[in-house]
């Protein structure tokens, strides 16, 4: 799910309800969603999708199994806590950097004047 879409998807993986975080990420986004979410105390589920041409790389689709659960209210309400202690920001969140200034409408200031 992009930040930018506030619509909530709710599918099944491995017959358990889930809200779908995001679809079709790599093994790394993976890894760091899971371990984003299970640190904020959120039931994570992975399923693989199967590739579609042979030799591609595996692509998962990642739900936690709170159904009210949305990553977007979450992030823009600062509800999600890093391992640092800092608010989840929608930089963080698509990893554009690490320790990002929680002031996300800064960014976009910046970009329209350069």
């Amino acid at each position: 799910m992009a930040i930018n879409n506030a619509k909530h998807f709710v599918g099944e993986i491995y017959g358990v309800r889930c809200t779908i975080i995001e679809t079709s990420v790599s093994l790394d986004r993976a890894a760091f969603l899971n371990d984003l979410l299970s640190y904020n105390n959120l039931e994570v589920k992975e399923l693989e999708e199967p590739p579609i041409n042979p030799g591609d790389e595996p692509k998962f689709t990642i739900g936690v199994t709170n159904l009210l659960f949305n990553p977007v209210f979450a992030i823009y309400e600062r509800q999600m806590k890093t391992r640092e202690g800092d608010a989840v920001t929608p930089g963080y969140w698509k990893q554009e950097c690490t320790n990002c200034d929680p002031r996300y409408w800064m960014k976009r200031k910046q970009r329209k004047s350069a």
